[in-house]
């Protein structure tokens, strides 16, 4: 695992992680949560998030011209990932068409057929990929990955998230499992 790699699976672990009795907004509970935003939005944390989804985008050998994904867990990847590769753009899906304005649902790049990869933060149902994946194609973008940074392993989500994609793929920076065997051994 490289050095940024690790050192952000640290910052999750210790930041993001939390152990307890926890509702979900899938409606399900949890014997634990992870608040990506806490170390996404985290100074140290945006350089390793965007250097490790960029690593990531390189290594798949996509050639995305922009990033993006669902309003907000979305939003600081999108940030740190443009910031850091200086060359792909950023945008983001909101939840619903803006009621003035132009009533888009993408704000920031948009430019029929350009190369793009998803992002969220947390992956459960992939509702909120599955979501952005389709805005975007009905924005006339080609989409050429989805990630996350931290899947939680729920194998419905995960086949949602991968059939929405396809042809593209589907890949997690993390798993659940290995942010809480990092926050165990941490003794966070």
């Amino acid at each position: 695992m490289s050095t940024a790699k690790q050192e952000l699976l640290e910052m999750l672990a210790h930041k993001s992680f939390r152990l307890g009795e926890f509702k979900l907004s899938s409606g399900s509970s949890s014997d634990y949560y992870i608040d990506c935003r806490t170390t996404t939005l985290d100074a140290r944390g945006a350089q390793l998030t965007g250097q490790v989804f960029l690593d990531e985008i390189r290594e798949q050998g996509w050639e995305a011209d922009a990033i993006g994904g669902l309003t907000l867990g979305a939003d600081p990847i999108v940030v740190a990932v443009a910031v850091t590769s200086g060359t792909m753009h950023g945008f983001l899906v909101r939840k619903a068409e803006k009621q003035h304005g132009t009533g888009r649902r993408i704000e920031g790049f948009c430019e029929n057929g350009a190369r793009v990869v998803i992002v969220d933060d947390v992956c459960t149902t992939g509702a909120s990929t599955v979501e952005a994946i389709h805005v975007a194609r009905e924005a006339g973008f080609e989409v050429v990955g989805a990630m996350c940074l931290v899947e939680r392993q729920d194998a419905h989500g995960r086949s949602t998230v991968e059939k929405a994609a396809a042809p593209a793929p589907f890949i997690a920076i993390f798993t659940a499992n290995d942010v809480r065997r990092e926050h165990l051994a941490l003794g966070s």
